[in-house]
Order: structure tokens, then C-alpha cells, then sequence
């Protein structure tokens, strides 16, 4: 065999036994373009607080997230109320909206109610329907779908957005309970693998809760491990976007950073308003906040992307702390006693906003922005809500606190 020919072969022979880093073609061009996107929050997972109407309509206040919507109703009447709400709350003109406002990225929460239930379960499903035309609707509009699994059997965390509410969470201590969780991950990977251009990014759990201790994040990192989509013999392109379970960016250095795990990104949740200490924070001091965060996202050694933030820097959101309760802001929280203000006119229609108030949310709006940017990016939490304007990217953009183009921004400065 002339040299040429066999330097050629041994080329194409060292190549191949390379493993997947070469191969590996994620759907968007995660750290060199910026994700910028926003929740489906509400959805297809329910949460009182965006929109209290579905709750108030059953007339039972022990009706408190999605277990007990099932629970305590007859089921056909429970179900009417869900397929009512699946096919109005988002459809394809939110898609066009969402790309209209110059974003890339929709975070699509959806539980695993949805892919299978198990006996003694009251979970009503169908919203496999509905994610399946999210998938066509981000498509049709060049939007990047983020598969979200926002509730796992026995609950994640025990808050009620993971659609059962308890007083401590139990997933991650029945084995059942995990094995089921990776069960339905590899069910979503297997569903969208060929689809990568439009859904490049899979969250295998929100939020688990990381600060119970040791005995939960043994279990989260070993379930981040066990659903990373590449155990399967065909290559996959699909992203992992694994959550920092509340811990510190610091305890996640190196985790899963090896060339042997190529497409992990992690997602990190920054809020301001769930400590009295934050709550209680000044306009100044929201922004302050809001900047630090920069140099531990430029320096984390995987993707990174705010994942859950908000413009909004209260928790006075009628039921954001759980059905029937108050907001540490103006001091109704039960079991807290402290007062920092009135909710009047923080929350709610944005008529109510005062001009200083808009000025602000806008200033906080675009210092979380250039903050988060200096990561992989960020995704808001969230499109829509009855009655939280604070919290919409649909009102900020209707009443100007968030900008029509997301990069047009008219304090470039305010993180200097």
C-alpha cells in the first residue's frame, strides 16, 4: 500500500476510536452563543400562584397543587378543567411571541405524571399531547425547547411546583422512586433524540432538595450520572442540563467537567425573595446582588445558564408561597413577623406599578441580564400569569420594563 494511502487508513482509524468529543453536535452553540429564553411556567405543571383561578374554581382551599386537583375532585370534572386549561394557557402564538421578543430558548416544566402513573397516584394525565405540539411550535418558529422534568415520584423537593406538596420530600429515599425518574428520562431522550435541532436540552429533575443534607445529593449526583444520555450505544447529541440542587457553584467544580462527559450544562436558580434578609433588600442592593453574580459564572467549568430568575423582587405574588399563604414582604406569612412594606402595588396588574417601580424592575431586569450573560445565559421565569405582572415576561414587555429586543438595553452600564 503506497504511504500516502496508508497514513490516510491510520488517520481514519485513530479517529474513530476517539470517543464521541469529535462527533458530539449539540443543537445550539451553548458558550459561544448566549441563551436567552423563558418558562412555560403553569402549564402543563400547575401552580397555584400563576394561575389561582383553576384552584378557587373547585371551591375547596385543601385543593393545593396538582396531587390534591386529582385527590379531592370527581375525575371528570378535574380533567375537563385541565384539558381547558392545557389547550388555552399557552399556544402557538405565545411561540411566535416568545421569538418576536428576540428569544431563543423556551423551558417547557412537565411531570412525570405525564409519561406514566402509578397505583394509589391521583394524577390526571394528557399533556403528552401538548408537549408534543410545543415541539412543533418551537420548530415552526425556530425555538430551542428545553424538556424540563419539573416532579418525580415522591417529590423531589415537597414544594407543590413539583405537583405534590409534603413536608419533606421522600424521592430521593425509595429506590422506586429514582429508577422510575431515570425510567421516563430515557423514555424523553429516546422521544426527542432525532430532534435535536429543536430540542437540544434535556433537565433530568428540577430543583431536588439539595439542602436536606448528604443523604439527598448522594442520590442526585449518582441520578445525574445514571441519566446522562450516553449510555445507550447510538450517539447522541442531546444535552444534560443537570441542576446545582442548591448548593454553591463551588461544590459542583469538576463534577461531571471530564472530556468523558461531553454535553452536561448546569442550571442555577438566582432568586431575591426568599429570605427576609433578600426580601428586605433596597432597589440598590437588588442590583448589587444581581451583579455578583458574574465572576462565579464566567469562571464555572461547565455551561451554565440561569435557569429560573425574575424582574419581580417581592414574594408578595398572591399564593407564591403556597396556597393560602402570605408573603414575607408585607409580613402574612405564617410563622414570620417581619414587615418590610405593603405588597400594594409591587404585585398584580401592572396598572398599579408606579413609574419609579417599572424604572426600577427595568434597571434590576437588565443588571440580572448582564450578570447571567456572563455564563451561558438565562431563561426567565415566566411567560405568563394571572395576576403577577412582576413576574411575566408578557406584561414587562407590554408595559416596558423588559425591552422588545433583549440586548437593547439602556443601562450597559449599571454592573460597572
Amino acid at each position: 500500500m503506497p504511504l500516502l494511502s496508508r497514513l490516510v487508513s491510520l488517520t481514519v482509524l485513530a479517529l474513530s476510536a476517539i470517543p464521541s468529543v469529535l462527533s458530539f453536535q449539540p443543537g445550539f452553540n451553548y458558550g459561544s452563543q448566549k441563551v436567552r429564553g423563558v418558562n412555560l411556567g403553569g402549564w402543563l405543571v400547575l401552580e397555584p400562584w400563576i394561575t389561582p383561578s383553576i384552584f378557587e374554581d373547585t371551591g375547596n382551599s385543601d385543593i393545593i397543587d396538582e396531587w390534591t386537583f386529582g385527590q379531592f375532585q370527581d375525575y371528570n370534572t378535574a380533567k375537563a378543567a385541565l384539558q381547558d386549561h392545557w389547550s388555552s394557557w399557552i399556544t402557538e402564538k405565545d411561540f411566535e411571541a416568545i421569538a418576536a421578543a428576540g428569544l431563543n430558548h423556551v423551558r417547557l416544566p412537565i411531570g412525570y405524571w405525564a409519561f406514566e402513573v402509578g397505583a394509589g397516584e391521583p394524577y390526571i394525565t394528557g399533556q403528552l399531547d401538548y408537549l408534543k405540539s410545543a415541539i412543533t411550535w418551537a420548530s415552526n418558529h425556530d425555538l430551542k425547547l428545553i424538556i424540563d422534568l419539573h416532579g418525580a415520584p415522591g417529590s423531589q423537593n415537597g414544594y407543590d411546583n413539583s405537583g405534590h406538596k409534603m413536608s419533606y420530600p421522600t424521592w430521593h429515599s425509595n429506590q422506586t422512586n429514582v429508577d422510575r425518574t431515570d425510567a421516563i428520562i430515557k423514555t424523553i431522550i429516546s422521544m426527542v433524540d432525532s430532534q435535536t435541532g429543536t430540542v437540544p436540552i434535556i433537565a433530568p429533575l428540577n430543583e431536588p432538595a439539595g439542602y436536606n443534607g448528604d443523604d439527598v445529593l448522594e442520590v442526585v449526583k449518582q441520578y445525574w450520572y445514571d441519566s446522562y444520555p450516553y449510555g445507550s450505544s447510538q450517539q447522541s447529541n442531546t444535552v444534560e442540563l443537570i441542576h446545582d440542587a442548591f448548593q454553591s457553584l463551588s461544590y459542583w467544580d469538576g463534577f461531571m467537567s471530564s472530556s468523558d462527559y461531553q454535553g452536561v450544562a448546569m442550571d442555577t436558580h438566582i432568586y431575591q425573595m426568599f429570605s427576609d434578609e433578600q426580601v428586605a433588600y433596597s432597589y440598590s442592593q437588588h442590583i448589587q446582588d444581581a451583579c455578583s453574580h458574574g465572576s462565579d459564572l464566567s469562571a464555572f467549568d461547565l455551561w451554565i445558564i440561569v435557569g429560573e430568575w425574575t424582574p419581580a423582587s417581592t414574594d408578595c405574588a398572591t399564593w407564591l408561597n403556597g396556597r393560602g399563604g402570605g408573603a414575607r414582604y408585607d409580613g402574612t406569612k405564617s410563622g414570620d413577623s417581619t414587615y418590610v412594606g405593603s405588597c400594594t402595588g409591587k404585585t398584580g396588574s401592572a396598572s398599579s406599578f408606579s413609574s419609579s417601580y417599572k424604572t426600577f424592575m427595568r434597571q434590576y431586569w437588565e443588571a440580572q441580564v448582564i450578570s447571567y450573560e456572563k455564563g451561558a445565559g438565562w431563561i426567565q421565569w415566566t411567560w405568563k400569569a394571572e395576576n403577577a405582572d412582576d413576574w411575566s415576561y408578557q406584561a414587562g414587555l407590554q408595559y416596558g420594563w423588559i425591552p422588545q429586543d433583549p440586548t437593547d438595553l439602556e443601562y450597559p452600564n449599571i454592573c460597572d
